[in-house]
């Protein structure tokens, strides 16, 4: 099966060169018969390559140590769940997994879009068939996953610990299919500048493409986010991290885009603009990938076998370069039909929104690269820490929470004072309100605290302006249709999915910026090393050491627990069993923190040392340490589950937002009907 998986490697590789040379040769002679020869290649390299992904996970499933990734990601105790996910654990098997993502991306546009606009798709189609390519020669001549070990060991050497949760299972693949997926846009971005097909067609085409890109690219951050918070126990979930920023800075890049190729749509407005924003999103998503595989910065979310760097930097180097000269020499097509109004309009706060977001953008690319600047001009490693990125980006992301707020009520064109004092001033009032309430029972001493509750009260200020959309909508449809208000409210949501989801969304995210407020600027914590009995105290929790127990979970690993009494009020609310586990083979134990969460607070538990000698079995596998003693680290955070909140809110919000539109699919039915000709031909620069 190993043998079968190489060579279904090599024959992807030689299939995409084909098609590649297929599209181009029938595009340039015309010849339909090389097309349909080669229209048929995306779906064989899918096959190959999902052949050869299956070849590698059997290899897992049956522990075959002879393939030496295997054997470096996997051991005969390790969970089949976690055997299953060691597939991507590594840097070979997630570039399969990465080539995998693609190729399906690749079949499913071919199927859906082979008989639609045929002047762009078959460019798209080579477009992504060069990516893959690239992909391919790596998996094939530099980063073998199917490498031999001569003399195969009895057992694999394990997953990483930090690697063997749950979250982690979810969060790569969510993240890949993100990063992955804005090679869609991407390459029908290309192909429109290439055909010169620049009106929207390409826009409407790969509009749900985009959406859900960006659906799973910000649910990667936010898996990545929890993983961090219950899994590497410092009692945080976003570090600025460089691997992290480098997931960040394409979310907030496709984000802008998402919003101002509305404004096309609409008004046929900043084609360039939005031009340069998808190609900036997919650059940015190599970028990424660049800094996970490079070596040039450590985390722990960097592969170990960073060897991949120049290949991916000479690739970033290439398409960046074809792309500026691709805009360059298409300028003259791009130019707009209109030009704005008025500042004070909805297409000025989109482009303000669109600023605001480039400039988080920048301000973590900054961030990031700075060390490797600093350290290629002055010989030193200089690291930038969270507090620039907070005197940054905190600031910026104020104004852009209050633009989620303005953009549904302000006019579009040119708005006036009466419009201005009619639809904002129940937004700005309900801000108010909420700073009043809040005021008595936050503290406000430092700039953290001023800054939060400035987040608090533009969080009600933007939740009113969207509310009053819905309450406005639901109430005119009401009156027209004689429906009651609960109907119209769902039909008003059903037949303006895109408008009413996007505000589902930014609900979900009002949710998570008021998450970060107050667990940013109102935690408390405490450490104390405890003796059985002694009880700590914070912010009205009693926390008591009960226990110290050992476990035997399995051959390899091994727990040690610290059970603690939490009382509050006189109450026993909650027995905390934050834990150390401990892996054969692996040298440093791992902290399994324990928490308490409510949408008030989240009570979080770390056991950060321990002591102890005299064992009491209670069976063969488990004993208390009578002599046991603890370390324990204690924090309070408010708000933290609002964070999460806020993301299955943005998922159900997208998920409206990308339902399928018949009125929509209509539509371009009639498009697709007033097209003639197979390669018909280009618009003249």
């Amino acid at each position: 099966m190993n043998e079968l998986g190489e060579f279904a490697l090599l024959m992807a590789l030689v299939t995409a060169l084909y098609g590649i040379a297929g599209y181009v040769m029938a595009i340039r002679q015309n010849r339909v018969d090389l097309y349909f020869s080669a229209d048929r290649t995306p779906l064989i390299v899918w096959g190959c390559v999902m052949v050869s992904s299956i070849a590698l996970w059997k290899a897992f499933i049956t522990d075959d140590f002879s393939l030496q990734y295997v054997w470096a990601y996997s051991n005969r105790d390790l969970d089949i769940f976690y055997k299953i996910s060691s597939f991507w654990g590594g840097q070979k098997g997630s570039l399969l997994f990465w080539t995998l993502l693609l190729t399906t991306y690749m079949m499913v546009v071919h199927v859906q879009n082979r008989k639609r606009d045929l002047r762009v798709v078959p460019i798209a189609m080579v477009v992504m068939l060069v990516i893959t390519l690239f992909f391919l020669c790596l998996l094939n001549f530099s980063t073998q996953p199917f490498e031999i070990i001569p003399v195969p060991p009895e057992d694999g050497r394990g997953l990483n610990p930090l690697l063997q949760n749950y979250w982690m299972v979810i969060h790569p693949p969510t993240l890949y299919l993100g990063y992955v997926g804005f090679t869609v846009p991407f390459a029908f971005a290309v192909a429109a500048l290439l055909t010169r097909n620049l009106d929207d067609g390409w826009i409407r085409m790969t509009r749900k493409w985009t959406l859900i890109s960006w659906f799973f690219l910000c649910m990667g951050n936010l898996f990545g986010a929890q993983w961090a918070y219950v899994e590497l126990g410092w009692g945080g979930y976003w570090a600025w991290d460089p691997v992290e920023n480098a997931a960040f800075m394409p979310l907030m890049i496709a984000t802008a885009y998402l919003h101002s190729v509305m404004i096309q749509e609409k008004k046929d407005m900043m084609k360039v603009w939005n031009m340069v924003l998808i190609l900036l999103t997919y650059v940015m998503t190599i970028f990424g990938t660049f800094i996970t595989r490079s070596g040039l910065i450590q985390s722990v979310h960097t592969f170990d076998e960073a060897t991949l760097g120049y290949y991916f930097l000479a690739f970033l180097g290439v398409v960046t370069i074809f792309c500026i000269v691709l805009i360059i020499r298409r300028l003259p097509l791009l130019k707009s039909k209109n030009e704005l109004d008025s500042f004070l309009s909805r297409e000025s706060s989109f482009l303000f929104n669109n600023l605001l977001l480039l400039g988080i953008a920048f301000s973590t690319f900054w961030g990031t690269i700075f060390p490797i600047i600093s350290e290629a001009v002055r010989g030193v490693k200089i690291t930038v820490g969270p507090p620039f990125y907070n005197q940054v980006n905190v600031p910026i992301g104020l104004v852009l929470l209050a633009l989620i707020g303005i953009g549904p009520v302000i006019a579009w064109r040119r708005a006036t004072w009466s419009n201005l004092k009619k639809n904002f001033a129940i937004p700005v009032l309900g801000g108010l309100v909420c700073g009043a309430v809040v005021f008595p029972f936050v503290p406000i001493t430092d700039k953290a605290e001023t800054l939060s509750f400035i987040a608090f009260m533009l969080c009600a200020f933007v939740l009113t302006s969207i509310f009053l959309e819905f309450w406005k909508g639901a109430s005119a449809r009401k009156s027209m249709h004689h429906e009651s208000l609960p109907v119209s409210f769902s039909n008003l949501v059903w037949k303006n999915k895109r408008r009413y989801g996007g505000y589902i969304v930014h609900i979900g995210v009002v949710f998570i910026f008021a998450g970060i407020a107050g667990s940013q600027a109102y935690s408390v914590d405490v450490e104390r090393h405890l003796k059985i009995g002694d009880t700590i105290q914070l912010k009205g929790y009693d926390l008591t050491l009960e226990k110290v127990i050992w476990i035997k979970a399995n051959e390899t690993k091994e727990r040690l627990i610290a059970q603690l009494a939490v009382v509050k009020d006189g109450t026993r609310i909650w027995t905390g069993k934050p834990e150390k586990e401990f892996y054969k083979g692996q040298n440093q134990p791992v902290s399994e923190v324990d928490l308490r969460s409510t949408l008030k607070e989240d009570l979080y538990l770390i056991l950060a040392d321990y002591r102890g000698e005299q064992f009491e079995p209670m069976s063969p596998t488990m004993a208390t340490i009578k002599d046991g003693e603890a370390t324990i680290k204690a924090h309070v955070m408010p708000m933290v589950a609002w964070i999460w909140l806020g993301g299955w809110t943005i998922a159900f919000g997208t998920v409206i937002a990308a339902w399928p539109d018949r009125a929509e699919a209509r539509r371009r039915l009639e498009r697709m009907k007033r097209m003639e000709g197979i390669f018909a031909p280009a618009q003249q620069e």
